[in-house]
C-alpha cells in the first residue's frame, strides 16, 4: 500500500513513477555499488521523475488465458 500512496502523491505533484521488482541474480552486485548493507533484503525501486511521453497503451490476453480456476 506504500507503494500505491506514494505514486499516488507524487503523480498528483505531476510526476511519473515506474515500480520495479528486483530479480535476486542481480542483488549482491546492486548492493555492493550503492554501498548496501548486506543484511537489507532488496524487493523493489520506484525511480520518478519529469515524463516525457504518455504511456502507450497496453495489450491484454484474454481473463481465460491469464486466470486459472481450480476446484
Amino acid at each position: 500500500m506504500h507503494q500505491l500512496v506514494i505514486w499516488a502523491a507524487l503523480e498528483s505533484e505531476g510526476l511519473g513513477a515506474s515500480l520495479q521488482h528486483y530479480n535476486p541474480l542481480i542483488d549482491e552486485e546492486v548492493k555492493k555499488e550503492w554501498n548496501i548493507p548486506s543484511n537489507w533484503k532488496l524487493i523493489a525501486q520506484m525511480p520518478f521523475g519529469n515524463p516525457t511521453l504518455q504511456p502507450g497503451e497496453k495489450e491484454f490476453q484474454p481473463i481465460e488465458n491469464r486466470v486459472k480456476f481450480y476446484s
